[in-house]
């Protein structure tokens, strides 16, 4: 059964309102805090006072995946990489572990559709509870999930956004896990975009040129096959997921979409997310009003995807 979202709500107008006559108020040239002036505006409206107060349970939610590009040579690293670094986040030792410590918020792991296991103890059951299945299929010559595999993910992905949500969570942060999952996400950009392989394809995790010439031809075959996919008003969104998706992609989507209707601001991160968000928008019309971009990464199709969402990222650090 196709997973529905409620109507998304706008962002509380009188809030941003109070907000902006706020910012004229203030000792200090008008505009002069650029960017800042307008987050806070648009923090106001989410929270639907002013002024707004800093968020107090902010939460990273690691969506990962493995994908049958990945056989096909499309990264620098094998797939048996995803489930390290999946032990690597759970014993608390990578990058996002550090980060979100230095910010004072909770990091949670989701093993979607990891294909190997974990070396050492098995994950915990929290961590896996939510798996639809081992690994996507290779996405260039047969479809990545079913439909059903993929209403299950977008299903999993919304029950994620309301457990952290109803726990209080009032920031919610996507982050993604999977090697070869810049493929997908590339397709996905492409076909929702209108844009070509040679566009929306770029180098991962640091390939190389022969690999690169091979990771486009794969994403131009995914997009051919993904544009296939079309009703009267455009590539239907679970089929889309199903054909050249992922289960990790299909559940942030699902969280994505969720969060808006829930009334609960996102940061988005990199490519991916940027992917599962262009789909999210399709699941919940309007959800983008309560998203905002951290940053651009240097994968040509995450500037296409923010673009098309009409975001400008945080940072641009490269």
């Amino acid at each position: 059964m196709t997973v529905t979202f409620a109507a998304v709500p706008a962002l509380d107008g009188p809030a941003g309102a109070q907000a902006r006559a706020r910012q004229a108020t203030l000792t200090k040239p008008a505009g002069a805090l650029g960017r800042l002036e307008e987050l806070s505006i648009w923090w106001a409206a989410t929270q639907r006072t002013c002024p707004p107060v800093p968020p107090s349970r902010i939460r990273v939610v690691v969506f990962a995946g493995d994908h049958g590009v990945a056989t096909a040579g499309v990264s620098a690293y094998p797939s048996e990489v995803t489930a390290q670094m999946l032990a690597n986040f759970i014993g608390g030792g990578a990058a996002v572990n550090v980060l979100a410590q230095r910010l004072g918020a909770g990091i949670r792991v989701v093993d979607m559709a990891v294909a190997t296991d974990a070396p050492g103890a098995a994950l915990p059951g929290d961590v896996t509870k939510w798996r639809v299945r081992r690994g996507s299929g290779r996405l260039d010559i047969e479809n990545a999930l079913t439909v059903a595999e993929a209403d299950q993910a977008i299903a999993a992905g919304t029950a994620i956004a309301d457990e952290e949500i109803d726990a209080g969570a009032d920031l919610l942060i996507p982050g993604d896990m999977g090697i070869g999952n810049t493929t997908p996400s590339a397709v996905l950009i492409g076909v929702l975009t209108g844009s070509d392989a040679q566009l929306v394809t770029g180098r991962g995790t640091g390939i190389d040129d022969a690999t690169l010439l091979r990771k486009r031809g794969i994403v131009a075959a995914g997009i051919e096959r993904g544009a296939a996919i079309r009703g009267a008003t455009g590539p239907d969104a679970v089929s889309l997921l199903a054909a050249v998706g992922g289960a990790d992609i299909a559940a942030m989507a699902g969280f994505l979409a969720q969060a808006a209707t829930r009334r609960t601001p996102v940061l988005l991160d990199g490519v991916v997310s940027g992917a599962a968000a262009l789909v999210a928008e399709q699941l919940a019309p309007g959800a983008r009003a309560w998203w905002q971009a951290g940053h651009r990464s240097a994968e040509p199709a995450h500037g296409i995807a923010l673009e098309a969402l009409g975001l400008q990222p945080l940072v641009e650090l490269g």
